[in-house]
């Protein structure tokens, strides 16, 4: 049964917003008379269903910047929690400290043991502190270095869920070597022997989304994107001037749709009307199906050919 929430709207939402606001008055009344309210409320749902395939079908690639930054949109402990069964987490980086904006641990996908690293953003002030607004520092790109080893050892397929607006880059992170741990986790990636199959859940952001998406196949929500530099960082350094952000994000060719048409991912996966954060269920329920459609493409390949045809995906790209 699909899920209901009330979402916070964006301000491309208006038109939603109004009408949403009217069915939400008309479900608090009573029948009067020859006026059925459910009769109502039905034909309005259909104006608001209208409405959001009318504009969901036409944004920008700034709307789309926005809607995969929407609070509601599932986050990669939504993923995990759904699609993962006796999943065990696995902390720390055996060096330093744990980093709680990566997730990472053993677990079952669809009765088959599997490896997943994820970014959580957090979806509450408490959490999102917790989790650093999904920033890694260079402590969580070493403990995903250390689940990508596991993963080889036992011949376990790995699954990452990417939701980052970049890596952290506070000077502690710096001081600890952050580049190094990025590139050293994009090595991980082209060295496994076994299949990875990356999922794009809402923000991928520069280095710090690369460092746990260098996959066999590289999947993307429908509504969300995929660059070198924030739409903010971009314009800041191109124009002087962050309010060129929309004009940033149309020249970075970000979204999933520009993406697929470069040979960058593999494939975009449909969100239900209106984005993610509208249906979690859904959206979660689609990416399990994508998840293993694209896992079951290639894992019977030999381990030697995989990490090949993996290192030449990304060599073409260059």
């Amino acid at each position: 049964m699909a899920e209901t929430r009330v979402p916070s709207f964006l301000d491309f939402e208006k038109p939603i917003a109004e009408l949403e606001g009217k069915i939400e008055e008309l479900r608090h009344l009573s029948n009067d008379g020859g006026i059925s309210i459910a009769d109502e409320v039905e034909k309005l749902q259909v104006r608001v269903d209208k409405q959001l395939s009318y504009i969901y079908a036409r944004l920008s690639a700034w709307q789309k910047v926005q809607v995969a930054r929407h609070p509601d949109r599932p986050h990669c402990l939504d993923y995990v929690g759904t699609l993962i069964t006796d999943f065990v987490p696995l902390a720390g980086d055996r060096s330093y400290a744990e980093d709680h904006a990566v997730i990472g641990g053993i677990g079952r996908f669809e009765g088959n043991s599997v490896v997943v690293i994820g970014q959580e953003k957090g979806n509450d002030t408490e959490t999102r502190l917790k989790h650093n607004f999904g920033m890694a520092r260079p402590e969580g790109y070493r403990k995903a270095q250390r689940l990508m080893g596991l993963a080889n050892q036992f011949s376990l397929p790995v699954i990452s869920f990417v939701d980052t607006a970049g890596a952290y880059p506070g000077i502690g992170a710096e001081e600890r070597g952050q580049a190094e741990a990025i590139a050293r986790s994009i090595e991980c990636c082209l060295a496994l022997t076994v299949p990875m199959v990356s999922v794009v859940i809402g923000e991928g952001g520069s280095g710090g989304a690369i460092a746990i998406a260098v996959a066999d196949r590289v999947l993307m929500l429908e509504h969300s994107v995929y660059s070198v530099i924030s739409p903010e960082g971009c314009a800041s350094i191109l124009w002087r001037d962050g309010s060129h952000a929309a004009d940033a994000a149309n020249a970075l060719k970000l979204t999933a749709q520009d993406l697929l048409a470069l040979d960058i991912i593999d494939e975009v996966i449909v969100e239900p009307i209106g984005a993610a954060h509208r249906n979690r269920s859904d959206t979660i329920e689609a990416v399990g199906l994508a998840i293993s459609k694209n896992l079951k493409e290639v894992i019977n390949e030999d381990g030697t050919v995989l990490r090949q045809q993996r290192r030449d995906k990304y060599l073409k790209m260059g």
